[in-house]
């Protein structure tokens, strides 16, 4: 196996980790939403007497595993970014077309033209509209999500969550053509971290 094989196998290896944490992660969510609550809401009342309706033991086991399950989730995300850097730094222009790897690359070849989301509004003065993102672009890609391994809104939140101040690499196709920009997440004066409505295909 040479080196190209050996970076696919872990980087693959990686994806399926994420994929695992990240189901885990919507496990304990949904345990917080049958107990009707989030990972901030107090478990007692106003008098501090635990809330009858909540299974405190089980509440706070599940919100201690989701923040450990958030920290692993972003040191796999990284470790993923790096894994397909290393993948395709090896790889000459030609090369690329005959890669293996089911992910974009970093050079400008379209590899992934499939879109899986749709952005439905972009507010004014946002990280979005810094980006250069407009209402109806299709998502392609976006960092490491793409129509292979996306499920849902939620492998979306969960890369925005981990890449405040950072930047992603975004993919769209918008009419007939696709453009790769750089969106960084962070707070303004709007709410959320990027300004912008997605919704999946």
């Amino acid at each position: 196996m040479n080196d190209h094989d050996n970076i696919r196998e872990h980087v693959l290896k990686l994806m399926k980790q994420k994929e695992n944490i990240e189901n885990e992660i919507r496990e304990l969510s949904s345990l917080l939403s049958k107990n009707g609550v989030g990972m901030n809401d107090p478990l007692v009342d106003e008098e501090g007497f635990p809330v009858n309706s909540i299974d405190i033991y089980q509440v706070r086991h599940a919100r201690h595993r989701i923040i450990c399950l958030q920290n692993d989730h972003k040191n796999i995300m990284a470790q993923i970014e790096n894994g397909l850097h290393d993948y395709y730094s090896i790889f000459s222009d030609n090369d690329v077309h005959e890669s293996p790897m089911n992910t974009s690359s970093c050079h400008t070849d379209v590899i992934h033209v499939v879109p899986f989301a749709r952005v439905t509004l972009v507010s004014e003065e946002s990280p979005s509209k810094d980006a250069g993102i407009q209402a109806n672009d299709e998502i392609v890609e976006f960092g490491s999500v793409n129509s292979t391994n996306f499920k849902d809104i939620t492998d979306i939140a969960l890369v925005v969550q981990h890449s405040e101040g950072n930047q992603i690499s975004v993919k769209l196709k918008r009419g007939d053509h696709f453009r790769t920009v750089v969106l960084v997440p962070k707070k303004w004066s709007g709410k959320g971290l990027l300004g912008c409505n997605i919704v999946a295909l």
